[in-house]
């Protein structure tokens, strides 16, 4: 049986891959294939890096990218977005899996796994009952915050690779001071080879952007290293990385409780969605393509679910390796499936030249790869234009600082959501005056010049009245009524406040109440059609006169000049 247009559409909408690969054309794959090729190259040395930072082998960073990007080739609706390991996922697995793990290795090593596990079944929870909506509560200004700590704990974390000494410690305080005090340890070589490298970087990124500058550091370093026979002389190196495919089995379940695991699993979950659906709407935008915000949940988790299976950990979609992959002309996601073959290539057949790479370069990978997250300037532009804004930023920085990337990201979340409220919940009140020669009203407190309104207080709250701003708003109005004389009638503006809800009309109902033993008349103009609902099933049509409702202030006080 065929199926029909529709049916086909359907299919095509959950799973993308059937979408492109049948539209997809032979001038293409050159593209694609030098695009998947680039990004293997730049993926070797970063997931090496990550995989390190995690305090897993090498080898396994390289399984995140590889089957990773096969995942979400299958499912995600980004053209252009690169998944695999990221700096603060990878971040919250080191500072969360050891203590689950207690000091096992292996057993270090099966837990991460599992936990790729569960952030792809929240994934497909989250697509199930349509969570996208929740990841907005984040604002951006707590992630501006979030990556800043985030950056300046990865970057604390890998100093010690760097200067050669065992370091250690918490959180990004403790680290630093456990460092300062092992500074008489430091191995200058080491440091050098680290200075050096990420001195190279820097200065590839600036002068060669867009080129594997990290594969060719790699090569150059273990090139160096062979020669001068580092590893003999002290120098921290990765050692021999396993030849071969990861063996495809499901992770093992049982290691944890599962309220052990589902905080990480939801850090994972909020920092990987928010993360790939910000990095793939800027490359959707700019080819002119949609993207299925809700479809991505899908990408994510059958992504995860792969690396899982795999042996590797939680993986995401991140801008840097998005970038690379876009700017080497990716065209579909078959540059990914291309990137997953180059590097089975090299886990088959050249992992042996990875024995010599010195740790400290993988150290100042991670550094170029995140010092950008420190974003100064935003911070600064945010204290000068919104200082709600720079107290969220602070709140999610200072988390992150004191409380470790996992910790703080849900502590972020959460004050995200308490500032979201908190702003809700004490909305402007405008108390209006007429626009002098004219029939408009506006903010008195915004417009010194307008006239007042004689025996007449006309307010318009800013937002909809809803449980968490009535009693602020209702505040707003008494004071304004105990400091007025001879007042004849209060107008309610309600032209800005699309949603009304019942504490609101009860609100209304107060005032009416309060004004009614003062005799003075309350008045509703610019009510919205739901507005006008609720009003009627409060019983304020018997209050008020609900023929002004749909009028206008100016309707309903007259254009007569204030005497």
């Amino acid at each position: 049986m065929s199926l029909t247009s529709d049916q086909r559409a359907g299919w095509t909408r959950f799973f993308p891959v059937c979408g492109w690969l049948a539209a997809y054309r032979r001038e293409w794959l050159p593209s694609d294939a030098v695009a998947g090729i680039t990004l293997a190259a730049y993926a070797i040395p970063v997931s090496l890096a990550y995989a390190t930072l995690a305090g897993l082998p090498p080898q396994v960073g390289i399984y995140g990218y590889m089957l990773g990007g096969v995942g979400y080739a299958s499912l995600g609706s980004s053209r252009q977005l690169a998944i695999g390991p990221t700096s603060a996922i990878s971040l919250m697995i080191a500072s969360t899996v050891g203590a689950l793990a207690g000091g096992d290795a292996v057993r270090y090593a099966q837990i991460a796994s599992l936990a790729a596990c569960a952030v792809a079944v929240l994934c497909f929870a989250c697509w199930l009952f349509k969570l996208s909506v929740l990841v907005r509560l984040v604002s951006d200004s707590i992630l501006v915050g979030f990556k800043a700590g985030a950056g300046l704990t990865i970057i604390m974390s890998q100093l010690p690779s760097v200067f050669g000494v065992a370091g250690g410690g918490h959180n990004f305080f403790d680290r630093g001071i456990r460092l300062a005090g092992q500074l008489g340890d430091v191995n200058l070589l080491v440091m050098a080879i680290g200075a050096g490298a990420l001195a190279l970087l820097l200065l590839g990124e600036r002068l060669l952007p867009g080129k594997p500058v990290g594969i060719t550091i790699v090569a150059l370093s273990i090139l160096v290293a062979t020669l001068l026979g580092l590893p003999a002389a002290g120098v921290p190196v990765t050692g021999r990385i396993p030849e071969g495919l990861p063996s495809l089995r499901p992770p093992t379940f049982g290691l944890v409780e599962f309220d052990d695991l589902f905080p990480l699993a939801a850090g994972c979950v909020l920092l990987a969605y928010i993360e790939g659906v910000s990095a793939a709407r800027s490359f959707a935008a700019k080819h002119d393509y949609g993207l299925d915000v809700r479809q991505e949940f899908l990408g994510l988790g059958a992504a995860n679910l792969a690396a899982a299976f795999g042996h590797g950990y939680p993986v995401a979609g991140g801008l840097s390796q998005s970038a690379v992959n876009d700017n080497a002309g990716a065209r579909t996601p078959f540059a990914l499936v291309i990137c997953s073959v180059a590097l089975a290539l090299c886990l088959l057949f050249f992992t042996s030249l990875l024995t010599n790479l010195p740790k400290a370069v993988l150290a100042a990978i991670v550094f170029a790869a995140v010092y950008r997250l420190v974003d100064v300037r935003t911070l600064l532009r945010m204290w000068k234009v919104s200082r709600i804004d720079f107290l969220a930023a602070t709140i999610a920085l200072v988390a992150v600082l004191l409380l470790g990337i996992l910790q703080g990201v849900l502590l972020a979340s959460i004050a995200s959501i308490f500032l979201l409220l908190a702003r809700a919940s004490r909305p402007n009140v405008a108390f209006l005056g007429r626009l002098p020669g004219s029939g408009r009203y506006s903010d008195s407190a915004r417009h010194q010049d307008v006239e007042p309104l004689p025996g007449v207080i006309a307010f318009r709250p800013e937002a909809s009245l809803l449980y968490i701003n009535a009693d602020s708003v209702l505040e707003a109005v008494f004071s304004v009524l105990s400091r007025s004389h001879d007042v004849r009638l209060v107008a309610c503006d309600l032209s800005a406040a699309p949603y009304i809800d019942m504490a609101g009309a009860r609100m209304l109902r107060d005032l009416y109440d309060d004004l009614a033993s003062r005799h003075v008349v309350l008045c509703v103009v610019g009510a919205h059609a739901q507005v006008r609902d609720l009003l009627r099933a409060e019983g304020l049509a018997e209050k008020t006169d609900s023929a002004k409702w749909m009028q206008s202030l100016d309707r309903v006080l007259g254009d007569a000049p204030a005497k």
